[in-house]
């Protein structure tokens, strides 16, 4: 059986503890560049059972999913640490394409899994393109050039050829060998999902200096990433199956729930590595790339909370026997939800709150030791300021919006996984049907994810008394009377 405890001491989690008995104590620790350490934490505590945890990442086949994240087969790249995972996780939604499809069992909803994989595959192939987009050129992608032909295929690869306009010479696009999508649109029940998703990278691809080699028309001539050496799609679908069942008869509903923790472990992969460079970016003052990865951020938490959403096309009583029968998961103290059993969600969330640390260099203030409204005057100058996109100002609102959004995303997928595990598993799995007014001690640890305390508080604040100042100043201009506050400008 899997276990795993919560224990939340404080939930609420300001940018920097404004109160502090000295500028020197832990709970409030200051860089020489104005930074704030990040050698605490007021998040809730995580009780790991290392256990249950290691149980979790046997059954998705994790430890060796990680080993194909993790190989840098490209040393040049340099997002490849980034784009890899991503591209993995899009091509075993392939795969599930073709494990939905198939599926024999006459009670199984063929046509909302095709609505349903249709929609994931394009939200994902979104984000891989908008990560492609931040490619510089040399930026040392693995791609391979078309070469001229006289409109005559290779007989030595799978090739597509691609015509270019009347009087311009012909070109064959390469197409990928290992990857599932060529495959599926070869076979009648997956045909028109495989058009729609080649299509759909046909068009979000555009704005690339690359395109993926897929089978996608590739009308612009594009060099074609190299796929197949990227993704390693031969290895990936291996893993199709747990440890346990390699031997057993198929069990559609546990081949369905690798498949989707599998896509959701490799965005969190890329997660985790969008977030990295988020605080490179931020050292270095690059304000535009960091927002740029933030939002990147952002989009990427509503792909989670969409990947999760996929457990309602499960069949109930084929589910429930999976994971109450065979994996002995019980509802217990409200602690047992199988989120928090994926190390690398918790790690993502906790990275996400620790945004909050950044507010006080973005400002460029150190944060009162004294417990004043430094940071909440400093984002209200920023706010209001007239220059506030020019210069170093540049790129800084936008980077203190991301934050928030990225906050909005993080409550929104514990929200909506907190009333996804109600909905197919019952509302005791999701800690009963406890009343949201009662303490935060009392409440289950979803509740306590999506009801904390604002992340960022000086902010919240600084908007707060903007807008105060605006409905002032409008009414005050509505009465004939000139306005008698003033909010600081720059």
């Amino acid at each position: 059986m899997l276990e795993l405890d919560w224990k939340s001491k404080n939930m609420a989690a300001p940018e920097i503890s404004f109160r502090s008995s000295s500028p020197s104590s832990s709970s409030s620790r200051i860089s020489d560049e104005g930074k704030p350490s990040l050698c605490y934490s007021n998040s809730p505590q995580l009780i790991r059972d290392e256990s249950a945890i290691a149980a979790y990442e046997h059954y998705f086949r994790l430890p060796e999913l990680s080993k194909l994240w993790s190989c840098r087969d490209f040393p040049e790249w340099k997002d490849e640490p980034i784009v890899k995972p991503a591209l993995q996780a899009l091509e075993i939604t392939f795969r599930f394409v073709s494990v939905a499809l198939s599926d024999p069992r006459p009670y199984a909803n063929h046509r909302e899994w095709r609505r349903r994989l249709e929609s994931l595959a394009a939200r994902q192939i979104e984000l891989v393109a908008a990560l492609c987009e931040e490619e510089e050129e040399g930026g040392g992608a693995p791609v391979a050039g078309l070469s001229p032909s006289q409109g005559v295929l290779s007989r030595e690869r799978s090739s597509q050829e691609v015509w270019k306009l009347p009087g311009a010479s012909a070109v064959v696009s390469r197409t990928s060998e290992a990857s599932l999508l060529p495959r599926l649109a070869t076979w009648d029940k997956t045909e028109d999902a495989a058009s729609a998703i080649a299509y759909q990278i046909e068009g979000q691809m555009r704005r690339c200096r690359f395109t993926l080699g897929l089978g996608e028309p590739n009308l612009a001539g594009k060099p074609a990433l190299e796929y197949d050496l990227v993704v390693r799609p031969a290895e990936l679908h291996a893993l199709r199956r747990s440890p346990s069942e390699s031997r057993a008869p198929r069990n559609r509903e546990s081949e369905a729930l690798v498949t989707i923790h599998q896509i959701l472990e490799s965005w969190l992969c890329a997660a985790r590595e969008l977030l990295s460079r988020v605080g490179r970016r931020i050292d270095g003052e690059q304000w535009e790339g960091a927002a740029s990865d933030c939002w990147l951020l952002e989009r990427t938490w509503k792909l989670l909370g969409e990947v999760e959403d996929l457990h309602l096309l499960t069949d109930p009583d084929d589910f429930l026997r999976l994971v109450k029968s065979q994996l002995a998961i019980r509802a217990g103290s409200g602690s047992d939800a199988l989120c928090f059993r994926s190390a690398a969600l918790v790690e993502a969330a906790d990275a996400s709150r620790e945004l909050k640390r950044r507010v006080p260099w973005v400002l460029g203030v150190e944060v009162d030791p004294d417990g004043g409204p430094r940071l909440q005057e400093a984002a209200m100058r920023l706010l209001h300021s007239r220059r506030r996109g020019e210069g170093g100002n540049s790129g800084r609102i936008d980077l203190l919006q991301s934050f928030q959004a990225v906050e909005a995303a993080v409550r929104r997928f514990f929200f909506g996984y907190r009333q996804l595990i109600a909905g197919v598993m019952g509302s005791l799995e999701a800690g009963g049907n406890r009343s949201l007014f009662l303490p935060s001690e009392s409440l289950d640890p979803l509740s306590q994810m999506f009801l904390e305390p604002p992340y960022f508080p000086s902010l919240d604040a600084a908007k707060t008394f903007l807008g105060d100042f605006w409905s002032k100043d409008a009414s005050d201009t509505g009465c004939g009377c000139s306005s008698k506050t003033t909010a600081p400008r720059c």
